[in-house]
């Protein structure tokens, strides 16, 4: 399973390995306090889709569109996550105020997809 959660909430034990999937760093949230397995800065938006998307929900369906092309031109950092994803349950981390709009959300669907695709 792949979990999505705001970096704001607790951390939880059957969170597995948790990953920080923004491309800036949370407000307000010190880096020895997050529980954390990794910051993956690169599977993040592209700082133009990100200020393009701005979080309106009117854009979504684009921005998913948009990032998924940029996440196939850049699978060797991504691969790796995926296949962890298939073993054991994973948390992409996210800290945009919009839980149903946001790039963790986006990525997930973009793996559930890659992980039909094998099967």
């Amino acid at each position: 399973m792949i979990r999505v959660k705001r970096v704001y909430e607790p951390h939880e034990p059957e969170d597995g390995p948790r990953y920080l999937v923004d491309r800036l760093w949370p407000r307000g949230v010190k880096k020895e306090n997050l529980l954390l397995d990794g910051w993956l800065k690169d599977l993040a938006p592209s700082d133009n889709l990100r200020r393009w998307f701005g979080h309106d929900p009117a854009k979504w369906e684009e921005f998913c569109r948009r990032y998924e092309a940029e996440l196939e031109g850049n699978s060797q950092n991504w691969h790796f996550l995926l296949d962890m994803s298939r073993k054991q349950d994973i948390t992409l981390l996210f800290s945009a105020h919009d839980i149903e709009h946001n790039n963790a959300v986006a990525l997930r669907s973009f793996f559930e997809k890659k992980r039909e695709d094998v099967s």
